[in-house]
């Protein structure tokens, strides 16, 4: 190849998203098959409520959605993916639904995924800010719809974050006792890694993405900062007061 042929981002593109399709739902697998996807052979307490079930169900439908869009980019089925693409964002504003409720639910009457020795409270402060990220770049590929490059990228963000919660169920007890600097940490990693890695193989940097990245590092400290204060508490107290 001569050494000023133009870059080939769109094949770069789809490299990077079948690397992350077929990593994404290993890590989700990873994560809940002990209290979720394989629990028939754990000895895992019953899924308490129909709630937990359709927040499950829906996360694993977007999974599914996710690489089936990616299946299709690779296709070169363009108009298949944006037609299908409705159907991304009616299972999105579903999953910040029943996400919101599932979070809230579990904060009210407890749950085995809040963390030993913590409120939880003060735990809610995690899964709403998981919800509001995502809405927020699951929003902001849908405004660059149009623009796919950034549109890819928003929605790559969604990805990573959905990654801690998924890392901080992984059944390596070495590595759990690192606490939020694990599962917190990894998906900080994998994003800054990315950015950079993107931005010299694109040979330019994604503005739209950096604030993304930004955003959602920024999120870690800030959440588990703002979650023991009584500004949160009484909100987390009030956001209760909605479940049944």
């Amino acid at each position: 190849m001569a050494m000023n042929a133009p870059f080939d981002w769109r094949a770069y593109d789809r490299r990077l998203f079948l690397l992350v399709a077929l990593v994404f739902p290993i890590t989700i697998l990873i994560g809940f098959a002990r209290t979720y996807y394989l629990r028939f052979a754990f000895d895992t307490p019953p899924i308490p409520s129909v709630l937990v079930h359709l927040h499950g169900a829906l996360m694993t439908t977007w999974i599914a959605f996710f690489i089936a869009q990616v299946w299709l980019i690779r296709s070169k089925r363009q108009r298949t993916h944006m037609k299908f693409g409705m159907l991304g964002v009616v299972l999105g504003i579903a999953m910040i639904a029943v996400g919101f409720l599932t979070a809230v639910a579990a904060a009210k009457y407890g749950s085995t995924s809040t963390p030993p020795g913590i409120p939880p409270l003060a735990f809610l402060a995690i899964p709403i800010f998981d919800i509001v990220l995502f809405a927020i770049f699951f929003g902001g590929a849908i405004y660059y719809r149009k623009r796919p490059a950034t549109h890819k990228r928003l929605l790559l963000l969604t990805v990573l974050n959905f990654l801690p919660p998924a890392i901080g169920r992984f059944p390596i007890e070495s590595l759990q006792s690192f606490g939020p600097l694990f599962f917190f940490g990894v998906p900080t990693v994998l994003t800054i890694g990315l950015l950079i890695y993107d931005t010299r193989r694109n040979r330019k940097l994604n503005w739209v993405f950096l604030a993304g990245a930004i955003v959602l590092i920024a999120s870690y400290p800030l959440r588990i900062m703002l979650a023991g204060t009584d500004l949160w508490m009484g909100f987390a107290a009030w956001l209760t007061t909605w479940a049944a």
